[in-house]
């Protein structure tokens, strides 16, 4: 079971809330994937999210790279969620660490996210920690910059999403994000 461990509510309204869970489990309208470019979801999260959500999920993403071809940082794709309790996946692409340009790069793909969830007139979205996994991003350096992106995004835009859930199952995800979490300045 997902349960909350911190929550803000941002300047803009918005909830941003620290989960401790299983991504997949999360009743919200959209939840993001950590993709590859190729939308091959085969490992970590990405392959969790497709093998949960059914053989659709990548059917979709296939489609998707044949009529749009590879996806970049800024510009998620999206799918159905199949047998998933949301309504979408949003296919972000989040830095390999030592890539180059990597701060960036994630910030790129939280900012996408956030404007794909919008553009589906989601109200709500569960986002891992993306690149923290199987792309070697460092966790705390990610925790600042989600923190940041997600703050700045909602100030910068007209925005339907009310509710943000970064769902962490990772133990060691955990402790660093709840540890920014208590020293982050919020605006």
């Amino acid at each position: 079971m997902n349960f909350i461990l911190a929550e803000r509510i941002l300047s803009t309204g918005q909830s941003l809330q620290l989960v401790q869970g299983d991504v997949t489990k999360e009743i919200v309208d959209a939840v993001v994937n950590p993709a590859n470019g190729h939308l091959q979801h085969g490992g970590g999260v990405a392959w969790i999210i497709a093998r949960r959500g059914g053989d659709v999920i990548q059917e979709e993403s296939d489609r998707w790279v044949r009529d749009h071809g590879p996806v970049p940082h800024a510009h998620p794709a999206w799918t159905s969620a199949g047998a998933l309790p949301a309504k979408y996946v949003i296919h972000a692409v989040g830095p390999v660490w030592g890539d180059g340009d990597e701060d960036n790069k994630l910030a790129d793909a939280i900012t996408g996210s956030l404007r794909v969830a919008d553009d589906l007139k989601c109200s709500s979205i569960a986002m891992p920690a993306i690149s923290t996994g199987i792309f070697g991003f460092p966790k705390d350096r990610a925790a600042g910059i989600f923190y940041k992106t997600i703050e700045e995004y909602f100030r910068e835009t007209e925005s339907m999403l009310k509710v943000v859930r970064l769902t962490l199952f990772d133990q060691s995800a955990i402790a660093v994000f709840t540890e920014k979490w208590k020293t982050m300045v919020w605006k």
